[in-house]
């Protein structure tokens, strides 16, 4: 148990049914913003002007492509495994299964986010406005996405152990 959290009143059927839920739910919201993304990236090379865009610009949108593919992949595979192995006695597994698809899915989100962002700067503007923003982007990205989160699953984590500690 993590200091300061109170024991949930569950069975283990129903923590493993709400942790499923709660990593669904999470996705549900995450889909939407990718599937918005991806759509106009597929759109992109058939616009007009795409042509003028120089090899670094292209780079740029192949990795924001293969970016916003790996995250759909990887926030619609949980959803999929579910429906698939649905009564199979797999939730364990697939609890683990969407916690490391939803890491990799904000992976591929955060370098698609920044390569976008950094390629309409670069043809907009120029290319140090473009190199600010990839490290804006992909710093903000990191640290919130990231960084942030395992500080504080560390300072819990240390926490925790000092309250065994002192027992």
């Amino acid at each position: 148990m993590t200091t300061g959290t109170k024991p949930r009143n569950e069975t283990e059927h129903e923590r493993l049914d709400r942790q499923l839920m709660e990593l669904l739910q999470g996705f549900r919201v995450a889909i939407t913003g990718v599937q918005v993304l991806f759509a106009f990236l597929l759109t992109v090379p058939f616009a007009p002007g795409f042509d003028r865009v120089d090899s670094v610009g292209r780079k740029l949108f192949y990795v924001a492509l293969f970016g916003a593919a790996l995250a759909s992949i990887c926030f619609i595979a949980p959803v999929i495994q579910h429906r698939l192995l649905f009564q199979q006695g797999a939730k364990p597994v697939l609890i683990r299964r969407a916690n490391f698809f939803g890491i990799w899915g904000a992976v591929g989100l955060a370098f698609s986010i920044g390569a976008s962002t950094t390629l309409i700067m670069k043809t907009l503007v120029s290319d140090p406005a473009a190199v600010i923003t990839a490290a804006g982007v992909g710093g903000l990205a990191a640290w919130v996405w990231f960084v942030q989160p395992m500080l504080t699953r560390r300072a819990i984590n240390r926490s925790d152990q000092e309250s065994v500690d002192h027992q």
